[in-house]
């Protein structure tokens, strides 16, 4: 089988055809002229073929040396594009990342921070996935995506750096018995109807560890999953609630005001989570060191949320 010529080879066999110069081309390559003839000479041994015609003057394609040349265009262009696209690729320029976020954070900070990114790296495209909790561990343990905007994992296996502490506050409507000045306790739920979220999310889990931290007896009135239920019910004055800071904006009701909680002061850790050995492609590491540099501060007032599933 015949040896194949290179791409060293065919480079300067295309700068000679455009320049038709042995010199100019040593010149500009930086190569002696003798190497660039005996380059060529192997080459056009290697194909068999002459490529060009020349003399002590001139120096001229042979029909042969144009049929290669388009080819040669071609290649060498094809084989720059794939290279500069990899170079792109190690360096984070270029890629597709898939970002796990927590639903409150998938409709709060997230899209700023990923057109903040875009606007750097043009080339990377994000993918968005919306999950509780426990689906974006699964999902990051399958391998299915490559970071996740959640709370912090139960297994060590996991790397996590938290974002913000996002305090939990008592929520109610304007006027209720329990709008007063200064500090709530979570004893204060003991007296009033609760509303809670649903019991599989981990806002819920905190405010149970604060009842039991503060041997405090509660039982929700109602269990919501979504922040316009729960804000429509407290504006009603159906009940009071407690839930992280962040979420306010989001309960779609001008008539409700909070209070800070203390004894205990509870609050749930957001931070970017992803498999503990794995190293992340590039782009998806550019983007986790974007969102860990650039995460809005104080990041719980800009945190938004529409579910409280999570």
């Amino acid at each position: 089988m015949s040896k194949s010529p290179s791409m060293s080879s065919l480079r300067l066999f295309m700068q000679i055809a455009h320049t038709l110069s042995f010199s100019e081309t040593a010149r500009m390559t930086n190569v002696s002229q003798p190497a660039l003839s005996r380059t060529i000479r192997l080459l056009e041994e290697t194909l068999d073929v002459r490529l060009f015609d020349r003399n002590s003057r001139n120096v001229t394609l042979t029909a042969a040396g144009e049929t290669l040349l388009p080819i040669v265009e071609r290649l060498t262009a094809d084989f720059d594009h794939a290279f500069t696209s990899v170079r792109q690729n190690f360096a984070g320029e270029r890629g597709r990342v898939v970002v796990g976020a927590l639903p409150s954070v998938a409709a709060g900070a997230l899209p700023g921070m990923i057109a903040g990114f875009q606007a750097v790296y043009p080339l990377v495209e994000i993918i968005l996935h919306d999950h509780l909790s426990g689906t974006l561990y699964q999902e990051m343990q399958d391998r299915q995506i490559d970071l996740a905007i959640t709370t912090p994992p139960d297994e060590d296996n996991f790397r996590f750096e938290p974002l913000l502490e996002d305090d939990y506050v008592l929520v109610c409507r304007t006027g209720h018995p329990v709008d007063l000045p200064g500090a709530a306790d979570w004893s204060i739920f003991a007296d009033n109807p609760f509303i809670a979220m649903a019991a599989r999310s981990s806002v819920r889990a905190l405010t149970d560890t604060a009842f039991i931290k503060a041997a405090v007896g509660v039982k929700p009135l109602y269990e919501c999953t979504q922040l316009a239920t729960m804000g429509g019910l407290l504006a009603a004055g159906l009940g009071i609630s407690a839930l992280p800071q962040s979420t306010l904006a989001m309960l779609g009701q001008v008539t409700l005001v909070s209070r800070p909680l203390t004894a205990p002061m509870i609050s749930r850790t957001i931070g970017m989570a992803w498999l503990a050995d794995r190293t992340l492609p590039p782009a998806a590491a550019a983007f986790r060191q974007h969102v860990v540099t650039s995460w809005p501060r104080p990041a719980g007032s800009l945190l938004g949320s529409n579910d409280l599933q999570d």
